[in-house]
């Protein structure tokens, strides 16, 4: 399992300076981590910084939007992407989740000073703030439309809110702990949410109402994902005929990311479990691939990628949770410094290889996006 570099977040900026230096260090598993530094010793004439890395680090290549360093005795490299343009002025605080609108005009984000707002993407100019939720709220999301907010905060609500004039048109109420993650299934008549009391639940947007309880685990469920399954995939059968409030639930799957180290697979009309997988620490996000291709990302830092086919994993040590797709969100759990959200991903013998699309990441309180 090769061992994951970190790198100071605003390393763009402080080695655009003469002297300028940001740290970076490597963590093996199972060993002390390996702290070092980069320095500029210069702007050349290409405006591209002249960097040094110290001893047991290399800098293999660096210009204008990326560095790649390695560190030989671990026989790790990173590529850092540099950033195109900063977001500061949205929140005050650290940013907890964020969401791109499908045409990606509009972006939303919440924080942990307690605000939900959206924002220009182009500009970061702020348009509405969306206020409602008693405590801080977790999680926001886009409905495909790009017109609509799905969020769930700490007070246990899930809540619907019109990006037009801010307004909250509808409430869910069930859950008995925070809401730390929700999806939604094709168009958005059904959405499902996750919570810390333990408890997956499936709702109807057009009558505000629980269709059910999908999952009871005992531990908080830190992400959700849903996706259309491949052919090859048994989902079972459900034991009961479905609500005909339930839209779209068929031949998907339900994805779970829990905090004791499991991460669950369901059908989501069958509500039949696919598989369980063990991993190294607290799963804090999911996603899918494809129809049988995921993503998983822990809390100390590994991605996993598995084959619902056969969930044997192929692991990757990394400092970032990426999420594929047309820019769908990033939680920044606990100390995690960086997310990167982007456009697509792809693994090449187990490595990550981010494809050069736009990419936004989010720092403790500022948006960077990259190019």
């Amino acid at each position: 399992m090769a061992a994951p570099l970190r790198i100071q977040s605003d390393w763009a900026q402080a080695l655009r300076k003469d002297e300028g230096e940001a740290w970076l260090s490597c963590h093996p598993p199972g060993k002390p981590t390996l702290y070092g530094s980069l320095t500029c010793q210069g702007i050349g004439l290409d405006g591209i910084p002249e960097v040094t890395a110290s001893e047991g680090f290399i800098v293999n290549e660096i210009n204008k939007k990326s560095i790649h360093i390695s560190c030989p005795k671990e026989n790790s490299s990173s590529k850092f992407l540099a950033p195109y343009t900063t977001f500061s002025r949205i929140h005050a605080k650290s940013i907890t989740c964020l969401d791109i609108s499908s045409g990606g005009g509009l972006g939303v984000s919440s924080s942990a000073d307690g605000t939900m707002k959206i924002w220009q993407a182009s500009n970061g100019e702020l348009r509405r703030v969306l206020e409602g939720h008693v405590f801080d709220v977790n999680c926001c999301r886009f409905f495909p439309s790009g017109l609509v907010v799905l969020s769930g905060g700490m007070d246990a609500q899930l809540k619907i809110w019109s990006a037009e004039d801010a307004s909250c048109v509808v409430t869910f109420k069930g859950h008995k702990g925070g809401i730390l993650d929700t999806a939604i299934v094709d168009r958005g008549r059904n959405v499902v949410s996750g919570s810390r009391d333990g408890t997956v639940r499936l709702w109807d947007c057009g009558r505000s109402a629980c269709l059910g309880v999908i999952a009871d685990c005992g531990s908080s469920i830190n992400g959700v994902a849903v996706g259309a399954a491949d052919n090859s995939i048994n989902l079972g059968s459900p034991e009961q005929m479905p609500s005909e409030r339930e839209v779209g639930t068929e031949s998907k799957m339900l994805l779970l990311a829990r905090e004791d180290k499991k991460l669950q697979c369901l059908g989501l009309q069958s509500r039949q479990p696919v598989f369980l997988f063990i991993g190294s620490d607290a799963f804090n996000c999911c996603t899918f691939l494809s129809g049988f291709l995921l993503l998983a990302g822990t809390q100390d830092g590994n991605i996993y990628q598995l084959d619902v086919r056969s969930p044997r994993f192929s692991s990757v040590n990394c400092l970032i949770v990426l999420i594929p797709g047309i820019i769908l969100k990033g939680n920044l759990i606990h100390d995690c410094p960086i997310v990167v959200i982007a456009l697509e991903v792809k693994l090449n013998n187990n490595e990550l290889t981010l494809n050069d699309f736009v990419k936004m990441i989010l720092t403790k309180n500022d948006f960077k996006m990259i190019l």
